[in-house]
């Protein structure tokens, strides 16, 4: 069963329509010829009908939805139910589930040897990523593969990311970045091609899946949390794990 947790979700409704193609749905077509009809130069991958009758769900990649009705108008923005659960939200992360198998994890810094797995989206100066990388070091029996996803406002995260790739041990150098040694003492900057090359396959690798912010984890292939939502972990591996440990939260 796939199971997608939210750390937290944007209390917003469906928002504006774009445009309108000016005529109704012709009964006697598909949604999806109509929709093509309409909005020829839309690029979408795929169409389904939506929650709400007369709505069609229309997704390009797993961080892109929006709704196409039977007059013809498209919009854009969330779909909240009456218990505050974005169905939006939650239909971007079935989607970023469905893309887990085209992971290439043998591109990721792999910690650890256990059985079960995470994969791991992660920023070197993000405050939230810092505390659930202190917090992931608890956990037993878990695989890690980790991915680079540094958000440009954090000016030296590539140059860390860059380090960790160049270093001879790259998951000793990761945690030497997310326990923020790397924020006070001075350290090379790899300026090889493959450590730039390297990081900009995870940042593609990210954006593809539907990325759109750190931290994010895919648990044993079937589990997604988002955010630091460290029960949320827990319940999805199935296990206790201690109190994580505070970490540094610097991110400039």
């Amino acid at each position: 069963m796939k199971n997608i947790v939210l750390r937290a979700l944007c209390p917003a409704v469906i928002l504006f329509f774009l445009v309108s193609a000016g005529f109704s749905q012709d009964s006697s077509q598909g949604y999806e010829q109509a929709f093509k009809k309409a909005y020829p130069n839309v690029p979408y991958d795929s169409i389904r009908p939506g929650a709400i009758k007369g709505m069609y769900e229309v997704s390009k990649g797993a961080d892109l939805i929006y709704y196409f009705s039977e007059k013809d108008l498209l919009f854009i923005g969330e779909i909240i139910d009456k218990t505050g659960r974005s169905l939006t939200e939650e239909r971007k992360g079935e989607l970023i589930l469905s893309n887990v198998k085209k992971i290439p994890l043998e591109k990721a810094v792999k910690i650890g040897t256990g059985k079960q797995t995470i994969i791991e989206f992660t920023d070197p100066d993000c405050p939230y990523c810092r505390r659930s990388a202190a917090f992931l070091e608890t956990l037993k029996d878990v695989t890690r593969y980790v991915f680079f996803f540094p958000l440009p406002s954090h000016r030296d995260a590539e140059n860390k990311v860059r380090y960790i790739f160049c270093s001879s041990d790259m998951a000793k150098a990761y945690e030497e970045a997310m326990k923020g040694k790397l924020d006070t003492q001075k350290y090379t900057v790899c300026k090889k091609p493959e450590a730039a090359e390297r990081l900009a396959l995870h940042r593609e690798i990210g954006t593809r899946i539907g990325v759109n912010g750190t931290p994010m984890f895919i648990i044993n292939g079937k589990d997604l949390v988002v955010g630091a939502n460290f029960q949320a972990i827990e319940a999805a591996l199935g296990m206790q794990a201690p109190k994580a440990p505070e970490a540094p939260a610097k991110a400039k």
